[in-house]
């Protein structure tokens, strides 16, 4: 587990490289204009869409340790291809790959996760990886800011070389990492259950828990990631007058937020039933769609605006902390044995489908429809808690509340029993 967590925020500290700059990459350092920068960040969101309804089946038959590594090695070429891209067909050959390589492996380490921990060990596993995931984001972001230069495209060529090594690493810890052959994993491995091959899709599809959490899933990416950096920060600029440089501010307290609180709010999820954790992020989420309508539709002054529109992504970041220990080991706990690798890709292509949508419907939102922007994500963030309360009636107190579930198994095992008093005869 710990050098599947190490090659984890390894991974997100080189995607933190470039990330941030990829636009500005495209457009300006390379010269390709606007139009193609918007074609590359397309492609490769579209890359995941098209790998992700194939990538859980090779996980659950192959294993996620080569479907890991071949992602990593895939996710590394095409980071080196696109610092060395010139023209427009190389730098959307090299998105493709870029794309796919990051998409795939998503699934890939939470499959691994799942077998390398107990039910009960998943919730601080997953809040783990989020963590670290956010942290090796925005240390990377740090520092690629202060090595990048638009007059040097070669300094563009040295942050996709340093996310290709961080790739090639992870490739390197994943091929070896021997995944224990305990009593904990032998549920979450494949080939050891009647569902073995007769799963796919059609059973996905009917299994009314999973489909109800991958359309919450969808609502909860959709209402908040899906904004972030679309149609919430078209709001900020637009309607409450942010500069530039205090989106980048925002993002900061977002991604400082959830590395502060992380494992503080873990004490308090982990003793309630996730649903009930789940809903009262929809709450917070509302107020915080609230903070950015008093931001922008507001009468206060400039600096108040400010303050509110920080403080909308800081009340993200909290939510978010707060959905890391429950989502993913849900997702988990829902799967059938044989099919830990479908049901993790199938949850990573709702949110990536909810990342393809809510830039589409919220970037023009909130530039110009500033008052319906505000009402529609509200009630958004409202329906989310009222999903999460519906889905809670179908899950068992095991899938809602492991530790409670936990806590019961452990005082039945060892609960003394009466000995019957055998006579001297």
């Amino acid at each position: 587990m710990r050098r599947i967590q190490a090659g984890n925020a390894l991974s997100a500290f080189g995607l933190g490289f470039t990330v941030p700059y990829l636009y500005v990459y495209v457009a300006q350092v390379r010269d390709l204009g606007a139009t193609t920068a918007g074609a590359v960040l397309a492609v490769f969101a579209m890359a995941a869409l098209v790998v992700l309804p194939f990538t859980g089946r090779a996980i659950d038959r192959r294993g996620p340790l080569p479907v890991l590594v071949g992602a990593a090695l895939l996710a590394a070429v095409g980071a080196l291809a696109m610092g060395l891209a010139s023209g427009v067909p190389s730098a959307v050959l090299a998105a493709a790959l870029l794309g796919a390589g990051t998409a795939v492996m998503q699934p890939a380490l939470a499959t691994m996760i799942v077998w390398c921990c107990s039910a009960e060990g998943r919730t601080r596993a997953f809040a783990l990886q989020f963590f670290l995931q956010n942290l090796g984001l925005g240390i990377g972001g740090l520092i690629g800011g202060q090595l990048v230069d638009e007059s040097r495209p070669g300094s563009f060529l040295l942050l996709f070389s340093i996310e290709a090594a961080m790739f090639v690493v992870l490739a390197g810890i994943a091929a070896t990492v021997r995944m224990p052959r305990t009593a904990a994993i032998t549920d979450s491995r494949p080939g050891e259950s009647e569902v073995h091959g007769r799963g796919g899709l059609r059973a996905l599809l009917g299994h009314r828990a999973m489909v109800q959490l991958c359309v919450l899933g969808f609502v909860l990416f959709f209402a908040c990631y899906g904004q972030f950096e679309s149609g919430l920060a078209a709001y900020g600029t637009e309607a409450a007058g942010i500069e530039p440089a205090t989106l980048g501010m925002a993002l900061a307290a977002n991604t400082a937020v959830i590395v502060v609180a992380q494992f503080v709010v873990l004490r308090f999820v982990e003793r309630r039933r996730r649903t009930r954790v789940i809903a009262s992020v929809g709450l917070l989420w509302a107020v915080a769609w609230l903070f950015a309508g008093y931001a922008g539709l507001g009468h206060g002054s400039q600096a108040m605006a400010t303050a509110a529109f920080i403080t909308t992504y800081g009340l993200f970041g909290l939510g978010e902390a707060m959905l890391s220990p429950t989502v993913a080991p849900l997702v988990a706990d829902l799967a059938p044995e044989s099919m830990v690798g479908q049901y993790n890709s199938a949850f990573a292509l709702v949110k990536q489908l909810a990342l393809a949508v809510g830039p589409a419907v919220g970037g023009p939102m909130g530039a110009a429809l500033h008052g319906p922007y505000i009402v529609t994500f509200v009630l958004f963030s409202l329906g989310i808690s009222v999903l999460a309360l519906r889905l809670g009636r179908g899950l068992t107190a095991a899938q809602d509340h492991p530790h409670l579930a936990a806590k019961s198994r452990v005082v039945a095992q060892h609960r003394p029993e009466r000995q019957p008093v055998e006579s001297a005869a």
